[in-house]
């Protein structure tokens, strides 16, 4: 099943919606990258295998379930999470990019490739990809949410050393 959808960052028509900069949804993305406990919920740990330039091997740790991925960080681009299939777990990928139409405009796209096959006849393959596309879609919203919150602190002023 491939999956994406697009979630503005920037709304220049809103003067409600705190802006960012590309550099700050880039740390947000890193620290997803480096950090996924602060935005996966159920995640009880993230070990860092390997980190080789720009990739990163990680396992994650949801109770007894262990996944491995891999994941490739684009210099203020774009982030790739590639989960290794295993037995127990389907493989797929997520890939976030950061895009820039114009100085005043951002978004965050979310694309996804999974292994789970694709239906339109069968009726619960169909509710079952729906639900699937729906949490994955909240999920997203949740961690622009998180990078949100992660800028605000970052930006407030601390205490003078």
């Amino acid at each position: 099943m491939n999956f994406e959808h697009l979630i503005q960052i920037n709304d220049p028509l809103n003067p409600l919606v705190e802006s960012m900069t590309r550099e700050q949804l880039w740390e947000g993305l890193v620290l997803r990258a480096e950090q996924p406990q602060l935005f996966v919920m159920g995640l009880d740990s993230c070990t860092i295998l390997s980190r080789d330039g720009n990739v990163l091997e990680r396992e994650l740790h949801y109770g007894q379930a262990t996944v491995r991925d891999r994941v490739t960080l684009q210099e203020s681009d774009s982030v790739r999470y590639d989960i290794l299939p295993t037995a127990e777990h389907v493989g797929g990928s997520l890939t976030m990019t950061i895009e820039q139409p114009d100085e005043l405009q951002l978004f965050l796209r979310f694309e996804y490739a999974t292994t789970l096959p694709v239906s339109t006849t069968d009726q619960d393959a169909v509710r079952t990809q729906e639900i699937v596309k729906s949490a994955y879609r909240e999920n997203d919203i949740d961690t622009v949410r998180l990078i949100r919150q992660y800028v605000a602190t970052r930006q407030e002023p601390g205490p003078l050393h």
